[in-house]
């Protein structure tokens, strides 16, 4: 996907969900054919001229200033996360055009870390949200990752396509849009990669709702909340999860689900942990994905 069109297409998406009345201009020009602000609403809003805008949103080589491009982060009212990943948009093209990224590795501590933490789910992400590692109690609460095929190990991919994904989430809806909208800022963050635009298109052909929320542009950076769940084995739980940045491995993030000390919750954790020590382990059991996650075919 080419960066700069992908980032009109962006800006585009953003001015369309603005209504006049939000930002104070007059709604009485009932002409209006299209939803949203009109390309010359915005560019007053920003400050700029008509004509810069629309070769922005037309995805045009030019590169616009911080402090421009700042100023359109105002006129469209975007949030922090939206505003950061306008800029990935545009700053990430130029410098990953050719440049493939490396193969995802799992260091030996990070492996030794998900061990140690084993009285809690712990799940170790990588780009575009790929599985690649997690311990005995996480693939008890979600599903047994390494025993997929290579391709199929993504959080997202499961969280959307597969049947048991959305009778384990008490509100699937809500978890499913956040994982599409962080996988939107993933390929925001490594524009043309094959892999990520390999899994939009699988999520996009076989997912209606996939296509509407990935048209939508929404974008999030949640890196704690909660999650409310219907387990089959014990039941009702809820969970808080915290995702942890990894200085030497800045495209892996360690997310790590508690409950909180003394509630049923924490009763029912416990016992799914027993219940995953008494019987046959998920495949893998320390249960890493293969070291190089890129090598798919």
């Amino acid at each position: 996907m080419g960066q700069s069109a992908e980032f009109g297409r962006f800006l585009k998406a953003m001015r369309s969900r603005l209504s006049p009345e939000q930002l104070g201009i007059s709604a009485v020009d009932r002409g209006r054919r299209v939803p949203g602000l009109r390309r010359e609403e915005i560019a007053r809003l920003a400050g700029v001229s008509t004509d810069y805008y629309t070769r922005l949103e037309q995805g045009r080589n030019i590169h616009p200033s911080r402090s421009v491009l700042d100023s359109v982060a105002r006129a469209l009212r975007l949030d922090e996360s939206e505003h950061a990943h306008m800029i990935d948009l545009l700053e990430n093209c130029a410098k990953s055009q050719r440049r493939p990224a490396p193969a995802q590795h799992v260091r030996p501590a990070l492996a030794q870390l998900l061990d140690a933490v084993g009285s809690v789910p712990a799940l170790l992400l990588g780009r575009r949200t790929d599985v690649l590692a997690g311990n005995r109690l996480a693939y008890l609460l979600f599903a047994d990752f390494p025993a997929m095929p290579p391709q199929e190990r993504n959080l997202t991919r499961w969280i959307i396509l597969d049947p048991r994904a959305r009778e384990l989430f008490s509100d699937w809806q809500v978890v499913a849009a956040e994982a599409a909208g962080a996988l939107r800022v993933d390929v925001g963050r490594h524009p043309n990669d094959p892999q990520a635009n390999q899994l939009v298109g699988e999520l996009a052909v076989h997912s209606e709702q996939f296509r509407l929320w990935w048209a939508g542009h929404r974008v999030v950076t949640e890196y704690a909340g909660i999650l409310r769940m219907r387990h089959p084995i014990v039941g009702n739980l809820e969970l808080d999860f915290e995702d942890l940045a990894l200085r030497h491995d800045p495209d892996q993030t360690l997310r790590v689900f508690t409950a909180k000390p003394g509630s049923a919750s924490a009763d029912s954790l416990a016992l799914l942990g027993s219940y995953g020590a008494e019987s046959p382990s998920p495949r893998g059991s320390r249960e890493t994905a293969p070291p190089a996650v890129d090598d798919r075919t």
